[in-house]
């Protein structure tokens, strides 16, 4: 009769369920430093064997190719227009792409494979 009051009076114990470490999602560090990469220089990824094969590193790839061709396709109209016409949208234009730029890199930090607003939809057209 001890015994069972001895037993009723501790709770009972459950076993803690097993915690398994988070699979990560961009990869490793180093396809993360590739995937940054590609936005400040698309191409450095694609010449290296690794991170070429790698889907995370192709998708931002891919988002770094259209924001650069978005900022040579700025700077040629900004020579062609008047100065005094067209300096102010290319400002805000280049500013754009520059937070773009930077949306992008903290999505590679963040192991996201998220499209950039307008240039996510451009850079799913490219096939490599």
């Amino acid at each position: 009769m001890e015994q069972n009051q001895q037993a009723s009076s501790q709770p009972a114990q459950t076993p803690a369920p097993a915690q398994t470490p988070a699979p990560e999602v961009g990869g490793d560090k180093k396809n993360t430093a590739m995937a940054v990469i590609a936005y400040i220089l698309f191409f450095v990824p694609l010449l290296t064997g690794d991170a070429k094969k790698d889907p995370f590193v192709k998708y931002h790839v891919k988002q770094g190719l259209v924001l650069f061709l978005v900022a040579v396709v700025i700077s040629i109209v900004s020579c062609i227009l008047p100065y005094y016409f067209w300096y102010t949208i290319s400002s805000l234009l280049n500013l754009c792409v520059l937070v773009l730029l930077v949306v992008g890199i903290v999505n590679v930090i963040n192991g996201k494979q998220e499209p950039l607003p307008i240039v996510g939809k451009l850079a799913d057209k490219f096939k490599f």
